[in-house]
């Protein structure tokens, strides 16, 4: 699968409506480390086809981003259940990621 773009319009659809574990990337397009998570991202979307990956930009979806008290960025959501299961803050290796799914 690849990563989905998540926005103001599609997040209750696309992460809260889920009915698979989605895993949101909160990021923006200036943000150094981000760059750095974006291709361990696209890694686990791709080799995870049981599993939604998406990635916000925090400069156009504000209000999601205050929602979750995003702070620093990268930050990444497990969302199950339209709910949140686990967080990470700044860069995050990919295995911590999926076993977090566990």
């Amino acid at each position: 699968m690849s990563v989905l773009k998540i926005t103001n319009e599609n997040f209750e659809n696309e992460v809260l409506n889920s009915d698979k574990t989605t895993i949101v990337d909160f990021y923006a397009d200036w943000c150094g480390p981000c760059k750095m998570m974006s291709p361990i991202i696209d890694k686990i979307a791709e080799e995870n086809g049981n599993i939604k990956v998406g990635k916000l930009d925090v400069d156009n979806a504000q209000d999601i981003a205050m929602k979750y008290n995003v702070m620093s960025i990268p930050t990444i959501i497990v969302f199950k259940n339209g709910a949140e299961f686990k967080r990470f803050v700044g860069v995050t290796s990919k295995s911590d990621i999926l076993n977090a799914l566990n």
